[in-house]
């Protein structure tokens, strides 16, 4: 059993995180723990139609963003990574320094602490020099930065196309076998 963090923050594109859950929801050697800043449950009613109970319904276990004394909070609480998506400028800085003012930033950092795995899906347009370097120091500390940014190789024909390859490529950091969408196989 794979027991994988996912962070949902503000940050415009709660659909990668909804077509993640999904995807790993389909797989019964998955556990879920979500986390969903409060900015990401308003995002979710602007940008989907998915109710928050839904987008729960898709976890094992949810947790509030202000709960610090949460299983994922802890060193101690064995999993195997987190994935935040998307990642907002301010979570990805909150992280880099170490801040962990909520739930989010706590449980990446103890990811960071214990050396797992922790992908980072950035979503934000133009990246300032201070977001360039806060993503660097986190792929310095470790973190994998994963982030959406469209293949055309696999002739996608609708916006779930791309998501859908945005997400085979967050299972595929998480070593979890995936054919969410075409790969490359060669010309």
């Amino acid at each position: 059993m794979q027991r994988i963090i996912v962070g949902v923050t503000g940050a415009s594109g709660t659909i990668y995180a909804v077509d993640l859950l999904e995807k790993l929801h389909q797989l019964p050697d998955v556990e879920v723990h979500l986390v969903l800043s409060n900015w990401a449950k308003k995002n979710l009613a602007l940008e989907t139609d998915y109710q928050l109970s839904q987008l729960t319904a898709l976890a094992d276990q949810t947790y509030h963003i202000n709960d610090q004394g949460a299983a994922i909070a802890s060193g101690s609480f064995l999993n195997d990574g987190m994935v935040i998506v998307p990642a907002s400028m301010k979570t990805v800085a909150s992280i880099a320094y170490g801040i962990g003012d909520n739930l989010i930033g706590r449980a990446a950092d103890v990811t960071i602490k214990e050396q797992r795995k922790l992908v980072i899906v950035p979503r934000e347009t133009p990246l300032s020099v201070i977001h360039l370097e806060n993503l660097t120091k986190l792929a310095k500390l470790g973190a994998q930065i994963i982030p959406p940014i469209p293949a055309f190789y696999n002739q996608p024909q609708t916006i779930q196309d791309l998501v859908a390859h945005q997400t085979m490529k967050i299972l595929d950091a998480f070593h979890i076998y995936n054919e969410t969408d075409r790969r490359w196989e060669g010309d």
